[in-house]
């Protein structure tokens, strides 16, 4: 993987959340994480990310064989992957919310929280 650097969110709980970046064709070891698609551009010779939606993966080496958001990253310019890197279901499943809360990401189906 040629990781192209990193960036961090920070969720409703103020908890901050560092994401390793890569290209969108990047072929993943086969590891749990919560991650981001962005549309990443290059402005006077600096990465900036647009953030276009939050997931969550038990496997990051077969989740975006046919990922049903497909389309939208597509749409919208999605260029890369955001991985931060959680063994635990339950611990991914709650950052996952954590982001989606107060990022609202577009192409996300915003997640109900308690």
């Amino acid at each position: 993987m040629a990781k192209i650097g990193t960036i961090t969110y920070t969720g409703k709980s103020k908890k901050e959340y560092t994401f390793n970046l890569y290209p969108m064709d990047t072929s993943f070891n086969k590891i749990g994480a919560v991650y981001i698609v962005t549309k990443r551009e290059v402005k006077d010779g600096k990465g900036t990310h647009t953030l276009l939606y939050v997931g969550k993966a038990e496997d990051m080496s077969t989740r975006f064989d046919d990922h049903h958001k497909q389309d939208c990253f597509d749409k919208k310019g999605g260029n890369c992957i955001g991985v931060h890197q959680l063994s635990d279901d339950d611990d991914r499943d709650t950052v996952e919310k954590d982001l989606i809360a107060v990022l609202n990401p577009p192409c996300n189906d915003q997640l109900k929280t308690k």
